[in-house]
């Protein structure tokens, strides 16, 4: 096997985004993958609640969905979904949102609706679950995804998960708590200007700019001091594939 593969590279930088002592509202998959790789490596204390309601999980072995037992067998407690999207969730008491879609766009808004138009669309996708309520009320927002052309449109044919609907002055308007504060795909890191508008703030060391810049649907502007993204450890490799998914069933 190579020495890590582009999944890997995007949990092993997302894990980066999250800081000891954090709360964070955990989604299957790779980010469920990133959030524990963090917390079994530079944020011991990291808390990570599930949508099912579990609070503070430490599962011990890699959960197949948001209702798998493992997710129960150690956490601190177990509470209806209610409580745990009304008491924490809209209550502003989860600082990190981890979310994906079919499209997100030049403001970070993320479509999982529909592909094309509404009433008569291309694709109709499985829609929002919890990710508009994420998306609304955590403190900030970490988005994971590949990168290609399709995913990424200047503007999303429908907004399921607002971002900054207008720039970040709108979004304040709008009574919604935090924003995007990063998109990690397979060829770099973007963050989002004063205004709410993604831009590229760092590179992985097999892409170039010209190849993000075609995997794009508007101009995309590139950080002055972009950087050169820290590639991944062989510890952080080996918790990734011997633990974390041994059968690589999100990582290859």
């Amino acid at each position: 096997m190579p020495p890590y593969t582009d999944t890997e590279l995007m949990i092993t930088r997302a894990a980066q985004e999250l800081e000891d002592g954090d709360t964070t509202l955990v989604g299957v998959g790779v980010p469920n993958i990133a959030c524990n790789l963090a917390k079994r490596t530079h944020a011991p204390e990291l808390e990570m609640i599930y949508e099912s309601g579990t609070i503070g999980s430490n599962p011990s072995q890699l959960p197949l969905s948001i209702g798998d037992p493992v997710l129960a067998s150690n956490a601190k407690s177990v509470v209806p979904m209610t409580q745990s999207f009304g008491n924490y969730l809209q209550a502003g008491r989860i600082d990190v949102g981890f979310l994906g879609g079919a499209q997100i766009d030049r403001e970070g808004n993320i479509n999982s609706t529909v592909i094309g138009d509404y009433d008569d669309p291309t694709v109709r996708l499985p829609g929002s679950g919890g990710a508009c309520e994420i998306a609304s009320n955590t403190h900030r927002t970490i988005m994971i995804t590949p990168h290609t052309k399709r995913r990424f449109p200047e503007e999303v044919d429908f907004i399921t998960s607002p971002g900054y609907v207008g720039g970040r002055e709108n979004r304040k308007e709008l009574g919604l708590r935090g924003g995007p504060e990063a998109v990690i795909t397979d060829k770099g890191v973007f963050r989002f200007d004063e205004s709410g508008e993604m831009y590229l703030a760092a590179i992985h060391p097999s892409s170039t700019e010209a190849e993000v810049q075609e995997a794009t649907g508007w101009e995309l502007t590139v950080a002055d001091d972009v950087s050169e993204t820290r590639t991944p450890t062989p510890e952080e490799i080996a918790l990734i594939r011997e633990d974390l998914d041994p059968d690589g069933i999100y990582t290859e």
